[in-house]
C-alpha cells in the first residue's frame, strides 16, 4: 500500500548522508568508496533500457521529488520500488496554488542508489529523512532482487535461515562500547518477531564486509544517532544465504553485465563537439530562451525533434540522477546546440541543505553531464528557485531563473501552456516549462510555431545574455534588469 503524504508525519528523502560516498554519475566503473567501512556503490549505465521513474512537484511552498529505478527484467523489484513511493499532492484534495493538501507543506525527495546490478543480483538503496522527528528523521532501506528466483526480498534475504542467533551476537560484538547502546536493548531489538523492522538496511563494503545500518533510536538511545555495525568479511561469510553470498561477491567483484532480459551493455559514445557561438545579438532583435527543467526524460527525444524541425535552440536544467542513465539524450541535446545547465542530482529544496551537501547535489550532476557531454554545465538553475544565504555561498555559477512561468507543472493542458506564452511573452523572457511531461511537449509546436509568427528568435540562455558576464552566485531571469526594456 502507498504512504499517503497527509499525516502527521512529514516526510523528506535525501539521496545521501554526510558520511557516505555515492556512486560516480555516468561512469560504467563501480565507485570506490573513500573509507573501508563505506557502502559499495555502482552506476550500472550498461543496463540497456534502465529508466528514471521520477515525480516533481515545481513550487516552492510545496516542494517534493521522488525517483525511483525501473529496470527491464526485474519488474517485482521495480514494482517494489514503485510501492514505496508516496502518493502526489494531486491525488489527494490539494490547494490549486500549492498543489499541497490543505493546510499542509509536504517536503519529499526520495533518491536511490545501487548497491548491486551484475551477474544475477541487484540490489537497491532508497534513503529517507524525516525532518519532523525526534531525531535526524534518516531512514535507509535497501531493497534485493535474486534474477534466478525473479523475486524482490528485503534486506534480511541476504541473511542465512539459520544465522539469525549468531548474527545477533556478531552485531552486539561490532557495537560494543557504542556511546547509547546497551546490549540488552540491541538484543531485544534483533529477536525474530522485531528483526524484519529493525533489519531493513544490509549492504556490503568493497572488501566484502556486511554493513547493517539501524536508524536513530532502533538499537541505540536516539541522542546516540544512527548505529552502523561492520561484520568482517570472513565473519561474515558464514551467515549469509545463497543470495548474499552472490551479493558479496559483486561488493568484491563488481561486473558490468546484468543477467536479466534486455540488459545488453550499452556502447559509450564520444563527447559531442561544443555548440557554435550565437551570431544572434539579442538587444537588436527578438529573443526568446525557452527553457526545460527536470529532464531528461521520456519525452525528451520527442522534444529535440520539435526543436530540430524549427532551427531553434533551448537550454536544458537536467537532473543529475536522470542524466546519469540518459547520457544518448545530453550528448544529442549538445551536439543540437542547445545549452545543458545542472539543477541538482536528486531535486530537493537546497535551503534544506548543508553548504556540502548543496556542493555535493551540484558536484555530482556535474558529473553526470561531462561524462556525458565532455564539459561541465556553466549554469544553474536551483529546484523550485529555492534560494538562500547558504545556498548563494556554495554555488559558484551564476544562476538562472525565469521571467514567464507557464505554470505547466500545474496545469497539464497543452493549449494553455500555450496560450500563457503567447499572451505575456516579452523580448528578453526566460520562458519556464518541463521536459518531463507530456502536455509541456506537446505544447512546444504551437509556442514555437506562435513565437515565430512574432518575430523571435529561439537562443539558449547564456546567449540571450551575449557578452554580458554573468556573475556567479548571483541570479539572472528579471528580463527588464536584464535588458532595460519591455
Amino acid at each position: 500500500m502507498k504512504a499517503g503524504l497527509i499525516g502527521t508525519t512529514t516526510v523528506v528523502a535525501t539521496l545521501l548522508l554526510s558520511s557516505c560516498t555515492g556512486p560516480q554519475p555516468g561512469s560504467a566503473e563501480p565507485s570506490k568508496p573513500s573509507h573501508p567501512n563505506e557502502i559499495r556503490t555502482v552506476t550500472p549505465t550498461w543496463i540497456s533500457g534502465l529508466q528514471v521513474v521520477s515525480n516533481h512537484s515545481e513550487s516552492a511552498s510545496c516542494p517534493w521529488a521522488t525517483a525511483y529505478p525501473a529496470i527491464p527484467g526485474a519488474d517485482a523489484l521495480t514494482a517494489t520500488l514503485r510501492d514505496k513511493m508516496p502518493s502526489r499532492p494531486d491525488e489527494q484534495a490539494a490547494d490549486p496554488e500549492t498543489g499541497c493538501p490543505s493546510g499542509e507543506t509536504p517536503e519529499i525527495n526520495i533518491s536511490f542508489r545501487f548497491l548491486a546490478a551484475a551477474g544475477d543480483v541487484v540490489g537497491v538503496e532508497l534513503t529517507t529523512v524525516d525532518y519532523s522527528s525526534a531525531g535526524d528523521g534518516t531512514t535507509i532501506a535497501t531493497y534485493w532482487f535474486d534474477t534466478r528466483s525473479k523475486k524482490s526480498l528485503p534486506a534480511t534475504a541476504l541473511l542465512a535461515d539459520n544465522a539469525g542467533d549468531d548474527f545477533v551476537t556478531a552485531v552486539v560484538k561490532a557495537l560494543s562500547g557504542h556511546e547509547g547502546v546497551d546490549p540488552g536493548n540491541l538484543k531485544a531489538a534483533l529477536v525474530p518477531e522485531f528483526r524484519a523492522s529493525t533489519l531493513t538496511d544490509l549492504a556490503f563494503t568493497e572488501g566484502g564486509d556486511l554493513v547493517a545500518r539501524f536508524d536513530q533510536g532502533a538499537v541505540a538511545a536516539v541522542p546516540a544517532g544512527r548505529q552502523q555495525a561492520v561484520i568482517p568479511r570472513v565473519q561474515a561469510e558464514p551467515l549469509l544465504s545463497d543470495l548474499g553470498r552472490r551479493a558479496q561477491q559483486q561488493a568484491l567483484r563488481p561486473g558490468n553485465r546484468l543477467d536479466l532480459d534486455g540488459a545488453a551493455p550499452t556502447t559509450p559514445r564520444p563527447p559531442a563537439p561544443a555548440p557554435q557561438p550565437s551570431t544572434v545579438d539579442c538587444q537588436r532583435v527578438r529573443c526568446v530562451a525557452l527553457t526545460f527543467d527536470d529532464g531528461p526524460g521520456p519525452d525528451t527525444g520527442k522534444l529535440l525533434d520539435t526543436l530540430a524541425r524549427f532551427g531553434a535552440h533551448a537550454t536544458f536544467f537536467v537532473v543529475g540522477q536522470n542524466a546519469t542513465y540518459h547520457g544518448d539524450l545530453l550528448r544529442r541535446e549538445a551536439a543540437e546546440g542547445h545549452e545543458i545547465g545542472n539543477h541538482s542530482w536528486s531535486h530537493p529544496d537546497l535551503r534544506k541543505l548543508t553548504a556540502d551537501q548543496v556542493r555535493d547535489q551540484l558536484d555530482r550532476t556535474d558529473q553526470a553531464i561531462a561524462d556525458a557531454t565532455g564539459r561541465k554545465p556553466t549554469l544553474i538553475r536551483p529546484p523550485y528557485g529555492a534560494i538562500n544565504d547558504t545556498v548563494r555561498g556554495a554555488v559558484e555559477r551564476p544562476m538562472a531563473l525565469w521571467s514567464l512561468d507557464t505554470l505547466d507543472w500545474k496545469f497539464r493542458d497543452s493549449t494553455k501552456v500555450t496560450q500563457t506564452v503567447l499572451d505575456t511573452v516579452k523580448p528578453g523572457d526566460i520562458v519556464l516549462l518541463h521536459d518531463n511531461h507530456p502536455t509541456s511537449v506537446a505544447a512546444v509546436p504551437a509556442i514555437l510555431s506562435g513565437l515565430k509568427d512574432l518575430g523571435y528568435q529561439f537562443v539558449t540562455v547564456s546567449q540571450l545574455f551575449g557578452s554580458t558576464q554573468l556573475t556567479p552566485g548571483k541570479t539572472y531571469g528579471d528580463n527588464e534588469k536584464a535588458f532595460g526594456r519591455n
